[in-house]
Parts: structure tokens; sequence; C-alpha cells
């Protein structure tokens, strides 16, 4: 593997960790920068390819384990949260029943997202949807919502959550996007819906990379996993970064910047394509 090929790795893990927990959609950046520039597939093989973008996010779930360790090791009773009373707290069992939707679905139409969906033209399609949704959180969502905390959240919220979950299972949507947008309309602060949507994305993005190496194997050769690695670090570094700002800027600035910029790169990468 060249140090420039490391490089692209580093970028690609960049783009990543920037942008996993940004309601801007980490997988539409990763399709846009490597597609249109970098054009990992032509060295690592399309299938190998795909599994990189995809094996990186661990490297953000890594931060997101750091970033939230006390409250994800409460989930499976390592850790007690002090000021909770136990029956009101947050369970395991919300997070599951808000993973049930979209990992149903992504089971069940992982071969066709991974041939077909992959693409600018897709992401731009999932950029433009999302910001309408996010739009619509900030205009219609309560002025004084009742879920100010992870553990005022119901099993109804976390699953409605669930289903809006759904649409980030195409590329652009972003996953951050759709689950802080039903959280909001639902009655959730954007803090809690952010918080909630980042223990989420834990199991089901972890779950995701499994799958997704496990089946692709024997397509990553020996010599490709220096770029795997460097992806994975680079990933994991700045998703660090980006957690906590993220999640300060989520709570002063809502979702209607990120809409913006949405609506702005949907129409850059239309003019590049269509003119």
């Amino acid at each position: 593997m060249e140090l420039f090929d490391l490089l692209k790795a580093l970028l690609l893990g960049f783009v990543e960790g920037m942008t996993e927990f940004a309601p801007v959609s980490s997988t539409g950046h990763l399709i846009i920068v490597d597609d249109m520039w970098l054009k990992t597939s032509e060295f690592l093989g399309k299938s190998s390819a795909n599994s990189f973008k995809i094996f990186i996010q661990l490297g953000s779930i890594l931060a997101v384990i750091v970033v939230f360790w006390k409250r994800l090791f409460s989930l499976v009773g390592l850790y007690k949260i002090k000021d909770v009373t136990p029956g009101s707290q947050l369970k395991l069992s919300h997070v599951i029943v808000g993973l049930i939707p979209a990992g149903v679905l992504g089971l069940l139409f992982e071969d066709f997202i991974d041939e077909n969906l992959f693409s600018v033209k897709t992401v731009l399609i999932g950029l433009v949807i999302g910001a309408f949704l996010m739009l619509a959180a900030d205009k219609f969502g309560p002025k004084v919502p009742k879920t100010q905390t992870l553990d005022q959240i119901t099993y109804k919220q976390a699953f409605t959550v669930g289903l809006v979950q759904c649409f980030s299972l195409w590329p652009g949507f972003s996953r951050s996007g759709a689950t802080i947008s039903g959280g909001v309309l639902f009655g959730m602060s954007h803090r809690t819906a952010a918080d909630f949507t980042f223990i989420m994305a834990v199991p089901i993005m972890f779950g995701a990379s499994f799958l997704s190496l496990l089946k692709n194997w024997g397509d990553i050769r020996p010599d490709d996993l220096s770029f795997y690695v460097v992806g994975f670090i680079s990933a994991f570094v700045f998703a660090l970064i980006s957690i906590k700002f993220f999640l300060k800027l989520v709570e002063y600035l809502k979702l209607t910047p990120f809409a913006i910029y949405r609506l702005v790169l949907a129409a850059v990468l239309a003019v590049i394509i269509y003119f």
C-alpha cells in the first residue's frame, strides 16, 4: 500500500468521523468524496471499497463508547446513574425497541442497498428529502418538549424514532438526521434526541459493520489491511472531536442550519452531475 493511498484512507476517516454524528449523512459524504475524487474502488475493488466505508464506522462507534461509557454501561447493569429512580431510567429494552424497525429492514434489503443505492445520484435524493424532514422537525416540533432527558423517553417514542430511522437506510438521508428529527417531532428536546441517537448507533452500526465484513471478508486482501487500520484510527479521532462539538451545537442551532447545508450541497452536486 503506497503512502498516497494511506492518505486517502486518512481523508476518508476524517470525513466519516466529522460527519457520522452530524445530521448531514456520513455515508453520503463518503460516497461523494470517494466516487467523485478518491476512487478507492479502482485499487480495492467495489465490494472491498464499500466494506471499508462501513468498517471505519467502527472507529466512530468506539468514540461514542468513550463519550457515553457511563450511560452504555448502565444499560447492561455495570454502572449506576446517579439521581435517577431505577424504575424510570432509560433501559436496554428502550434501545432494542428503537432498533427493531431499521434492523429488520436492513437485513431484508442489505444486498439491494449495497448493489443499487451507493451512488452520488441516490445520495443527492437523500440529502434533499432528509433536509425537508429536519426543517419540519424544527417547525412543527413542540416548543417546550415534554422529554428533556434520556430517562424520560417512553417505549412509544423509542419505537416511533426507530420507524423514522428506517429512512436512513437510504444513503444520504442520515441516521442522526432521521432519528433526531423523529425524536423532536415526537416530543423530545434536540439534545435528548441526539443523545438517544448516539446510544442507538452503537449496536446498529456495530452490527452492520460486522455483517458487511463477514460477507465480504474474502474480498479484503492482506495488503489492504493497513488502509483499513488508518481509516479506522482517523475516524475514531475525528469522531471523538465532532461528537462533543455537535452535542453543544444542536442545543443552540437546532437542525435548520444543517438542513440548509444539505440543500446547498445537493444543489452543487446537481450542477456537477447534470450540467
